[in-house]
């Protein structure tokens, strides 16, 4: 959808909307909002609206506070969840400096940059995520246990399963706003659900993983219910992930990565594309899995993609190539499994598509396909077929990205240095914390 900004005054007027919020992201990808009167909207669209940015994660010093944001007049929805008697809509904004110039720090413009350096080489990118979440009761705070008549595991039914009526009027929701759902259903753990939005080019793509975190909580908690995208919140059971497919297009619309010839259909671009992000996997562990809590996910066991290798019936490999129809040639594709839906998706989407660009850029091929059960392997089967493993701590996954300048300079110096900052701090703050594990493990015996 393409409006411009007349016609964006002119659906304002007729949705009734009294404000409209103004949206952004910082560094970590929390949402931040500015709302306006609708009577501040045009100027708004035109001039930008200033606001300080030194209190925003990862943007600005002190003395350099003053930001602008633009509003993308293609991103106006409204949210139907709130008031009929003070309708809001929302529009994501990108953030400039004063001087016109978009800002550096800026995960959303962090992402346009490398959708940028894609079309400089002829490819369009796209990305279809699969966000997994848990539901949640709620009394007066969210409790960890699974909400009312959950049956429990993966694409199961039953009629009175209220998960499944939140997930369905999700669904509609969403679609209100514009998003098309391909698929929503029961995961594998108890209280786990996952909902498949329809690919897109990478910018809408992110914008709608946006989207979709803060209505999925909204609308269960309408039924009571706590929504949560925390990967590991339940020990012993399996984690959320955000699985992404990835696929290049030419501007035609034809697949770069599709090769009838090949076993897996697959091109040599593809191959390349694939071959980065396994070279570059254990650094960007840190930009797709970025939270302590990532890597209680990532472990062995639990289908959670801890080995970098590929294959196509392989669920244990980092990168799964969907089996192949036959007139479904466009929709060939690599699936990477290890980004979560804590991550800043502008961020991860960025760096994954930089990541397979150096690999086309530097013609590296990819290791032999594993297609056997790599949770199976011991130590010296993993040696033998040279399977690295993804770092096991956010801090080791930081170590990695402080070695890797292709990930470094696909953030860009600034937002890398802020991102780097924010998550050692976590770290560091996650470290010296006394656990209930500690005390129950320590407390009597010593």
């Amino acid at each position: 959808m393409f409006l411009d900004k007349r016609e964006v005054l002119e659906r304002v007027e007729a949705d009734d909307v009294k404000f409209v919020s103004l949206q952004f992201t910082d560094i970590v990808g929390t949402i931040k909002n500015v709302a306006i009167p609708i009577g501040r909207l045009e100027e708004a669209m035109e001039k930008g609206v200033w606001f300080d940015g030194s209190s925003i994660e990862g943007f600005a010093r002190i003395y350099e506070s003053d930001m602008v944001l633009m509003p993308d007049v293609n991103t106006y929805r409204l949210l139907p969840w709130e008031s009929q008697a003070r309708k809001v809509a929302r529009i994501i904004c990108d953030v400039y400096r004063p001087d016109g110039e978009p800002f550096e720090g800026d995960p959303r413009c962090i992402l346009k940059r490398a959708i940028g350096a894609a079309r400089e080489r002829g490819y369009l990118y796209n990305t279809g995520p699969e966000l997994e979440f848990f539901l949640f009761k709620m009394d007066a705070e969210p409790k960890i246990r699974p909400v009312p008549h959950d049956v429990g595991s993966y694409f199961d039914f039953s009629p009175r399963d209220l998960a499944s009526q939140v997930r369905g009027d999700i669904t509609l929701t969403l679609e209100s706003m514009g998003m098309e759902v391909e698929m929503e259903h029961h995961e594998v753990a108890t209280g786990q659900h996952e909902i498949d939005i329809r690919y897109a080019d990478a910018l809408t793509s992110a914008d709608n993983v946006m989207t979709l975190r803060y209505t999925v909580k909204a609308v269960s908690q309408t039924f009571g219910l706590y929504a949560t995208f925390m990967p590991k919140p339940i020990f012993g059971i399996n984690g959320s992930g955000m699985h992404t497919h990835q696929s290049l297009y030419t501007f035609d619309g034809e697949s770069v990565f599709f090769d009838p010839s090949d076993r897996y259909k697959l091109s040599k671009t593809a191959y390349a594309f694939m071959a980065g992000q396994i070279e570059h996997a254990r650094g960007l562990a840190a930009i797709v899995a970025p939270t302590v809590n990532s890597y209680k996910r990532l472990t062995p066991g639990y289908e959670a993609p801890v080995y970098i290798c590929w294959g196509q019936v392989n669920r244990s490999a980092l990168i799964r190539i969907p089996r192949y129809s036959p007139g479904r040639e466009q929709s060939t594709r690599l699936e990477l499994r290890c980004p979560d839906p804590s991550c800043n998706p502008y961020l991860a989407f960025a760096a994954m598509l930089w990541a397979g660009l150096d690999g086309i850029e530097r013609e590296l091929e990819p290791p032999p396909p594993v297609e056997e059960n790599v949770y199976d392997f011991d130590d010296a089967k993993l040696r033998e077929l040279d399977i690295a493993t993804l770092p096991g701590t956010l801090r080791q996954a930081i170590d990695e990205l402080e070695k890797d300048e292709v990930l470094q300079q696909a953030l860009g110096e600034h937002a890398y240095q802020a991102f780097v900052r924010a998550k050692k701090a976590e770290w560091d703050e996650y470290r010296i914390q006394v656990t209930d594990w500690e005390l129950d493990r320590y407390l009597e015996t010593l």
